[in-house]
Formats: C-alpha cells, structure tokens, sequence
C-alpha cells in the first residue's frame, strides 16, 4: 500500500480540478471530515485538504478550457523535462509544459489511450496515505491494458503483477525499487461499458457503506454500491456534486497490516 517515502514513479500529490471550491470543500467535510486550507492570496484559489492537519490532497479551480471536474494523480518524477520527452516518444501528449514552482517542478499529461495524470519533482508530497480517509491505492481504466503498461513501464520504470479478479485479468502495480508487494500502489483494469480512460484515486474509509450514504446526501452519486471484493475489502465508486469520481475502499484486514 501507499507510504510516504516517495520514490521514483510513486503517486506523490492528488488534486482535485474543482469549477466551485466554495461548493466542492463542504462536500469533502461531510464525507471525510477534510478541512480545507487556502494556499494564500496569490495562489488562485488553489489550497490543501487536510486531516488531523495532516494533507491528504489538494484542489484548485479548473483553468483548462473545456476541462472537466476530475482528480489528477501526479507521480514522482526525477526530472519532469526529461519525462515529457518520454511521454511524447512514446506516443502520449504534453497538456501542461513543465513548469518550476519555487524548489519544485510538474508537467501534466494524457496516455496514448486519452487517461490524464501529472509529474512532480518536489521534495514534499501528501503528509497522510493508507489511513482513513486519505489515499490508499490508484487505478487506471484504459481500453488496452498491456499497452498502458509498457507506456509506463517505459515512463517510470513499474513492475506488474497479473492476478485473476472476477470476469478480467487485474494488473497490479509496483515501483520499481524494493520488495515488490511492498512497493504496490495501485492497479490497471480494462474499461467497462461506459466507462472513459482514466486514473480513480481510491480512498481508505473505515466504512464504506457509510461514506457512499453520506456522499449522496451532501449532493454526490453512488456510481457503484458498496460491493465486496475477495481478498481486497469493500469498495465503492461515487461523484462529488461536480461529477468528479473517485472511490472508496475499506480494505480487509490483512491489506493494511
């Protein structure tokens, strides 16, 4: 599961492209008791959610014309120019160039398959992961998933792992150094009818079944009911009130030993 000794490819940031902070942060408080905290007067909105002080994601307000409510998973990278080159070699496009923010730098980018993700060169990164309410586990949703992982074997350098999961073949994702089901932080699995190539943050929740309640009347939707499945704990997929998805897991017990 996640951590936050953040190395090369580990999900180290979550954003969430929101087109009315004011409307989004109290749906975000109800559903996991997040406050949020203004990044300061020149930050165009921009700020933190926080847990027991601790930041678990952020937010901002969607500036891209066309763009969509969604959250954007950004990976730890050692140098943003050079994997925008990748990117680009490797068929994907460049949405947001790199850019240096003070000591740290990002690039945004889309897959060849049209899933969005980002890059973050920064010596900090989310302060909380693999608790509740806070990110557990990304999974990308991509119509060619073997593709999609030589795109980002190639990238950042990930291992997989197949395993079988009820009616496809689930790919597990590893960082590249360490033990590798110490080093799993997430997964590919093949779209479903519907569905639009993606990265779906999932957050731990200490009950599932409470949290898709309390989404839908703070003006969310249960995309998917809460469902058991074997071996990895109870998950369920929900929007916020600006259609944003994201999902919740309360993992089995051994998932988080």
């Amino acid at each position: 599961m996640l951590g936050t000794d953040f190395r090369t490819g580990s999900p180290v940031w979550l954003d969430l492209g929101s087109p009315d902070i004011d409307r989004t942060a109290p749906f975000y408080e109800a559903v996991f008791g997040w406050r949020f905290t203004s990044a300061g007067p020149d930050a165009g909105g921009y700020g933190y959610f926080q847990k027991d002080g601790a930041t678990v994601a952020a937010a901002g307000r969607l500036t891209e014309q066309g763009a969509r409510p969604a959250w954007m998973t950004y990976f730890r990278a050692d140098d943003v120019q050079a994997a925008a080159g990748t990117v680009t070699s490797a068929g994907g496009t460049v949405r947001v160039e790199p850019m240096t923010m003070g000591e740290a730098s990002m690039a945004q980018f889309t897959d060849p398959q049209g899933a969005q993700f980002a890059v973050l060169r920064s010596g900090q990164g989310l302060q909380r992961t693999s608790q509740d309410d806070s990110l557990v586990w990304v999974e990308l949703h991509t119509g060619d998933p073997e593709a999609a992982v030589g795109f980002y074997r190639r990238l950042f350098g990930w291992r997989c792992a197949e395993m079988t999961a009820p009616g496809m073949t689930y790919r597990v994702l590893s960082i590249a150094e360490g033990d590798q089901q110490e080093g799993s932080f997430g997964g590919v699995a093949p779209l479903q009818e519907g569905q639009e190539p993606r990265w779906v943050p999932y957050f731990a929740v200490e009950d599932t079944d409470a949290t898709a309640t309390a989404a839908g009347n703070n003006g969310g939707t249960v995309l998917m009911a809460p469902s058991d499945v074997p071996d990895v704990g109870r998950i369920a997929w929900l929007t916020d009130p600006a259609q944003a998805v994201f999902a919740v897991l309360k993992p089995n017990p051994r998932q988080t030993a």
